[in-house]
């Protein structure tokens, strides 16, 4: 039998279906493949064999009766940010290390209805705060890519990089993860794979471990578009256990793949040409232009002048929502404990000091800060201003165009270190991803093309809200015209 790891998820669904093969024999697949290659690539954080063997044995019994969901017996991974029953969900930080919650995120809720196998956690920058998955307290995740003529160990993107790893390796058919200002697009678009952010609303966020309420949403990474629409509708429900979660109906995204995009208006913002972008990211975003325009969809140059405030607007708000969010590990009631301390405000302090890495106490600083008497008006409330500045810009093209055309980032993945230094830098990798997560958009990175090292890089398209179905079809469409077949070579 062929290697059953290198299916898409419709593949393996299709052959569960016609019982070519077995979940337990392609979860048994997936298991010896991540013991053979977790050692070296980190992506798992918790492989847990057992369980999935149990769901496996289960599925294979509901398809032997003619029953099962649509992702009956498919074996995936889950982002650590997602709290499984008697399962440890750590968010990748100390603080949480031996956590097991007695209950289930609606997300993975919704999978597991579905019938859908958990081969394991995935690991992640701590709390979803980075862009490189060097935060995580489990170590840094390694891209299975290498850039020709190195044996550089490169960054699989963040903070969902443990999910893009994953997937780009072969180690599970599709994989969770999450999206507060790119954290799926962007590890997507540094491992050669598909992700998607649906609208905010779309996916509830009970259960999921809070960053940035606002900004933060659930969405998959996958092998393919086709992939892509299909778990989305599994993962996006209406849930009155998230008070954001909006009550409308998840439509049959796959039915978008493979629909014509001809007489379709796609928008190219200038305001995307940015100081510093790669000559080939250019080259990149004029071949979409270009294979679009093949398509028969009309391109409209158009404006989003407040783009240019998005990272900074960014980068107050949600270190603001954090620095409330995660107010709640003091070492009392839940979380990491310190074992020494000589007050109550001691205990505060060095619970939080050893539980927290750098990363997020350099977030959780600068939230407090923007919050704080005196300065809250200068900078958070005028932040607050600039984001529905922000939202409006794209209110005000959707009249001219149907989707939005950009690079999903402004460079190919870079090598674990070379961005640690300053965060600034770490923090221009959302340049292009932020927007539609201040506006709450759908967006989705398609693999496109590769850089002069090999390395692969994404088109991101963005959608108007709940308009997640003509995001599918330029994706779709785009993935069709780029022909991205490139793997990375096996090294781990």
């Amino acid at each position: 039998m062929s290697d059953l790891t290198k299916l898409s998820l419709k593949a393996a669904v299709d052959g569960l279906k016609s019982k070519d093969f077995s979940s337990q024999e392609i979860t048994q697949a997936f298991l010896t493949k991540i013991e053979a290659a977790n050692p070296t690539l980190n992506a798992y954080v918790e492989v847990t064999a057992d369980k999935a063997m149990d769901m496996a044995r289960a599925s294979d019994a509901r398809i032997a009766a003619g029953e099962g969901g649509v992702l009956e017996g498919a074996p995936l991974g889950i982002k650590d940010l997602f709290c499984t029953e008697g399962v440890q969900t750590t968010a990748g930080s100390n603080m949480l290390r031996g956590f097991v919650p007695p209950y289930e995120s609606t997300v993975t809720a919704n999978l597991w209805r579905d019938g859908a196998v958990m081969l394991g956690k995935l690991n992640m920058d701590e709390f979803a705060m980075g862009s490189s998955n060097e935060t995580s307290a489990f170590g840094p995740v390694k891209n299975p890519w290498k850039s020709t003529g190195s044996n550089a160990d490169l960054t699989p993107g963040g903070s969902s990089g443990g999910s893009a790893s994953a997937v780009a390796a072969d180690l599970c058919l599709a994989a969770t993860a999450s999206d507060t200002g790119g954290s799926i697009r962007q590890p997507a678009a540094f491992t050669g794979t598909v992700g998607i952010k649906p609208t905010y609303g779309r996916a509830s966020r009970f259960g999921m471990v809070a960053f940035a309420s606002s900004l933060d949403q659930a969405g998959p990474i996958t092998k393919t578009v086709e992939d892509a629409a299909l778990l989305l509708q599994s993962m996006c429900s209406f849930d009155a256990k998230d008070s954001t979660s909006l009550d409308v109906p998840t439509p049959d995204w796959t039915a978008s793949v493979g629909k014509s995009v001809k007489g379709l208006r796609i928008g190219v913002p200038r305001e995307y040409v940015v100081d510093g972008m790669p000559a080939e990211i250019q080259a990149l975003w004029d071949q979409g232009v270009a294979w679009l325009k093949d398509a028969g969809c009309e391109i409209v140059e158009i404006s989003l002048p407040h783009t240019k405030y998005a990272l900074p607007t960014y980068y107050i708000v949600a270190p603001a929502e954090a620095s409330s969010n995660l107010a709640r590990y003091d070492g009392m009631r839940f979380g990491h404990r310190a074992d020494q301390f000589s007050s109550l405000d001691d205990l505060y302090a060095t619970s939080r000091a050893e539980g927290f890495g750098k990363e997020v106490q350099r977030r959780l600083t600068i939230g407090a800060y923007v919050l704080s008497a005196g300065f809250y008006d200068a900078y958070y409330v005028r932040a607050l201003k600039v984001r529905r500045r922000i939202a409006e810009d794209f209110d005000n093209v959707w009249g001219q165009v149907d989707a939005i055309l950009t690079p999903s980032t402004p460079s190919a993945a870079f090598a674990l270190g070379d961005k640690q230094i300053d965060p600034l830098t770490m923090y221009l990798n959302d340049v292009f991803t932020v927007t539609t997560n201040l506006a709450g958009l759908p967006g989705i990175s398609v693999p496109a093309g590769v850089d002069a090292g090999g390395l692969p890089l994404g088109l991101q398209i963005i959608g108007k809200a709940l308009d997640e179905a003509t995001v599918f079809q330029v994706g779709a469409a785009l993935e069709r015209a780029a022909g991205f077949t490139a793997k990375p070579g096996k090294w781990w």
